[in-house]
């Protein structure tokens, strides 16, 4: 057989098995050839689970916060089928776990929702931490909501936006759908996380609430933080002495915590969250694509260091859900100009695989993927470089041949196991061309709406 097994990438070369009997026992059963390599899956950190994708429903590449109100031409389909598909794509190429920060912002509709978000992942056979949504300050804008953009919109545009305002409900409400999520779920895949959208769009009576019912449960908090120039800005208006110190004063620091995107994190600020033991999920390529800039991932190993798990966000560098290529463009960013490289291949597959497992709560997790190593080194002249730099270089989607997580195979060479990804995503796309009608006539008003957002922050002092 000859196969190699990379147990601890970056860390130590891997094993060569010559027979079944060398591998964990979960493998033992599954067809391999000679010149595979099998490795400990990475996580998908940090998604939102796009079945369709945000460029496909007209939500162009942006600054951050001129591109959310494109978030509103998302069609409306079936919540199983997004899901679904979304599982489905990451799986397929070779990911097997992932972050799903739900975009329902409707308490009474969570449950529902919530409960065809975790079929899905079971019917596809992935691991799953499922992020409820929690917020109670509206997102059109920082420092006062809708009323900050009126004077940049058309009275008719104003009038036609403004009863589209929600309302919010209680906290108390909120954090009782999540506890409900909770009790729904019987799955041992799945880990039901409070979801505060982000300190921008919560009360502080919101996020004190949270820190007290994460304390209690145990349960964990996954949330956006600072991830534009117009957040930090905001933050640090209505926050003189600190976001982060203030998160710590209430107690929502802790390692029961992640934070996705940090670009703006100051050295300080990094020292207090790697001290509580929170974590940092990067999306490196979402960040580039919304121009909110690279975060400090080499400072986070300079300043405590920091744990950091990497996400895709949906907003991968092409398009494709890739992580390998993710990690590979972290990799690359963090790189630095010295002649000694801090954010070493070891450091970026703990990242990627121990760390990404602590966020979604699945510390004990034995998934794995299994990849054409012998396709990657063809032309290789020597037999005995690292494989974890192979892969961090030349690794993509399409070398991954088979994922098994939790004892089971949900993929073998490009294809899922368990259901009929391309009958479902055909189904979605039939759904989401159904919702036509709505989207052209609700176009007008988000272009316009985006244009307003512009306009509002560029009045701002000092952004431009």
């Amino acid at each position: 057989m000859s196969v190699r097994l990379l147990l601890d990438p970056g860390h130590a070369p891997a094993e060569r098995c010559a027979q079944k009997a060398d591998l964990p026992p979960t493998l033992q059963s599954v067809p391999l050839k000679p010149g595979d390599l099998i490795l400990p899956s990475p996580v998908n950190a940090h998604d939102h689970g796009y079945g369709i994708r945000t460029l496909d429903f007209s939500a162009p590449d942006d600054a951050l916060e001129v591109w959310i109100p494109g978030l509103r031409l998302r069609p409306r389909t079936d919540p199983y089928l997004e899901a679904l598909v979304a599982f489905g794509r990451l799986a397929k190429t070779g990911i097997g776990a992932t972050m799903h920060c739900h975009n329902s912002l409707n308490a009474d509709h969570l449950v529902d929702e919530a409960g065809a978000v975790m079929r899905a992942a079971g019917d596809v056979g992935i691991r799953l931490a499922l992020s409820c949504p929690l917020l109670d300050h509206d997102a059109w804008a920082y420092d006062g909501g809708p009323q900050r953009l009126q004077p940049f919109l058309s009275e008719d545009d104003w009038h036609a936006l403004s009863g589209t305002i929600p309302n919010y409900a209680s906290v108390e409400t909120q954090l009782a759908a999540v506890e409900a999520v909770a009790a729904a779920n019987t799955s041992p895949l799945v880990d039901v996380q409070y979801g505060p959208i982000g300190p921008q769009w919560c009360s502080n009576a919101l996020l004190e609430a949270i820190a007290e019912a994460s304390a209690l449960h145990g349960r964990r908090i996954h949330m956006h933080l600072l991830e534009s120039p117009r957040q930090r800005i905001w933050l640090d208006r209505r926050f003189p002495d600190g976001i982060v110190p203030y998160l710590d004063r209430i107690g929502f620091l802790s390692p029961r915590l992640a934070i996705a995107h940090g670009v703006q994190l100051r050295p300080d600020e990094l020292e207090l969250l790697a001290e509580r033991g929170v974590q940092l999920v990067s999306n490196p390529s979402a960040n580039l694509r919304l121009r909110s800039g690279i975060a400090p991932i080499a400072s986070t190993i300079e300043h405590g260091g920091l744990a950091f798990a990497i996400g895709l966000d949906g907003t991968g560098l092409d398009d494709d859900q890739d992580l390998w290529r993710e990690m590979r463009l972290l990799y690359l960013l963090q790189g630095e100009c010295g002649l000694t490289r801090e954010l070493t291949a070891g450091r970026l597959f703990d990242a990627a695989i121990k760390v990404g497992r602590r966020v979604i709560n699945a510390t004990d997790a034995a998934d794995f993927t299994i990849v054409d190593y012998q396709a990657l080194i063809s032309d290789a002249l020597f037999d005995d470089v690292d494989e974890a730099e192979i892969l961090l270089n030349r690794m993509s989607a399409r070398y991954a041949t088979r994922l098994v997580v939790a004892g089971r195979e949900i993929m073998r060479n490009g294809e899922l196991s368990r259901v009929d990804f391309d009958a479902a995503r055909a189904e979605l796309v039939s759904q989401a061309r159904a919702d036509l009608p709505r989207l052209e006539r609700q176009r007008p008003l988000v272009h316009a709406l985006s244009a307003a957002t512009r306009a509002y922050y560029a009045s701002w002092p000092g952004v431009s």
